[in-house]
């Protein structure tokens, strides 16, 4: 019960169930038959009621209602006054021990209050495997640089309905960005297109997603540089008129399925004479020991087979296993995609001359910074350059971040990679 209550209840316990009206004077006419000495008040029927001013008992009942309505308002007037005075939307401090009313959520697009510490999600296709290991490597420097939380996590196999989970539970964490390399882009596209809903920056790495189901996309490089690599480095070492298949990851990789689509387009652009033996790739399901038994029965199946491109980073070290075991290595040029770390023993060996890739710890490093850029509002679509700490500035083209070229790794370069 408030000030007011209180108030009002002392009043009417003083005065009830009189009513004051006004006091008869000698010769007021408007009291009737009224005594002329007497007060004129009304019950809570609403009948009028004289009281004779000789009553005391009367008398002192009337003063206490007369001094309980002065303070009263007394109060209200203060409490106006005090009202008007007070700044608009500057509500109470809450009372000790009481709940803060809950901040309510930012509108899209808005950035975080500057005191929150953000939490950015990276999740590779995979984990366990020496490529994702580096990028997570430079995902952490980036995060410490920046003072951001890194949550990393994956799938143990490439499994996009894993990933599709792991997406709504970071969701459900309120986490402020995703970045994600995914296993299947049409596949993970209602996960991601939900976490934008709730607000959740998403970026795709490494390979890409819809568009409408992302922000931006991290490119480790473009495609077309990657395929023109590759195709340069097979003619130059297996010959303009080499006969080849590729060997892949899943057949669902949306870049890899876009190397393979420049890589046949360059080919015929500058290497006719090179023919394809296998119209759809060979698929190693990111499976090292899997990539080595395809490659061993290809090598039984083309006898013609002259050069293998093994473009991601399990499938070429396992076909490097399968010629090693073959002695095919002098017949069969074999080249792709992986970490040096994995390939160090093979190009000692001879088995494997040239390989392309680009810096893993880079790209994991860039994401991070893209994704807190994006978080804050940094990060437009077209913006030509974005600055991301150590890298300096790194292109961007339209909503892709670049990182860069390929790399071409040899007996003669590779010890200086720690990737």
């Amino acid at each position: 019960m408030n000030f007011f209550s209180t108030l009002h209840m002392f009043a009417c316990k003083t005065t009830s169930p009189l009513i004051p009206l006004r006091r008869g004077t000698k010769g007021d006419v408007g009291f009737g038959s009224f005594p002329r000495s007497s007060v004129e008040t009304r019950g809570s029927d609403g009948a009028r009621v004289c009281i004779p001013t000789g009553d005391r008992g009367n008398e002192r009942r009337l003063g206490a209602f007369h001094a309980a309505n002065a303070i009263l308002a007394l109060f209200m007037i203060a409490t106006l006054i005090a009202g008007c005075g007070a700044p608009a939307g500057n509500a109470a401090a809450p009372a000790d021990g009481a709940a803060p009313q809950e901040a309510a959520a930012p509108a899209d697009g808005a950035a975080p209050a500057a005191d929150k510490k953000l939490v950015i999600g990276l999740m590779p296709k995979l984990v366990g495997i020496e490529y994702f290991n580096a990028t997570e490597k430079g995902a952490r420097k980036a995060a410490a640089e920046l003072g951001v939380e890194l949550v990393y996590d994956g799938p143990q196999t490439a499994d996009v309905t894993l990933q599709a989970q792991m997406v709504d539970t970071w969701v459900t964490k309120q986490i402020d960005a995703i970045a994600i390399a995914p296993n299947d882009p049409d596949a993970i596209a209602v996960a991601l297109k939900k976490a934008r809903k709730r607000g959740v920056k998403v970026l795709s790495w490494d390979a890409d997603c819809q568009k409408d189901s992302r922000d931006f996309f991290v490119n480790q490089c473009t495609a077309e540089s990657v395929a023109h690599t590759l195709v340069d480095v097979m003619a130059r070492n297996a010959g303009e008129n080499a006969k080849y298949l590729i060997l892949t990851g899943t057949l669902t990789a949306a870049n890899q399925n876009l190397w393979i689509d420049f890589m046949e387009r360059y080919t015929r652009e500058k290497y006719p004479n090179m023919v394809n033996l296998s119209e759809t790739p060979k698929a190693s399901e990111e499976d090292q020991a899997l990539a080595t038994q395809v490659t061993t029965d290809s090598l039984k199946a083309y006898p013609g087979l002259q050069g293998i491109y093994a473009i991601t980073s399990v499938a070429l070290p396992g076909a490097a296993e399968a010629l090693r075991k073959a002695n095919a290595q002098d017949r069969v040029f074999l080249t792709g995609l992986t970490v040096p770390s994995v390939m160090r023993e093979h190009v000692s060996q001879g088995i494997v001359k040239e390989f392309v890739l680009w810096n893993p710890e880079d790209l994991g490093y860039l994401c991070i910074h893209a994704a807190v850029a994006a978080v804050k509002g940094e990060l437009q679509p077209g913006d030509g350059t974005f600055k991301a700490g150590r890298l300096g500035e790194v292109t961007i083209k339209g909503d892709e971040v670049i990182l860069g070229d390929p790399l071409i790794f040899t007996k003669d370069n590779i010890g200086q990679y720690n990737f």
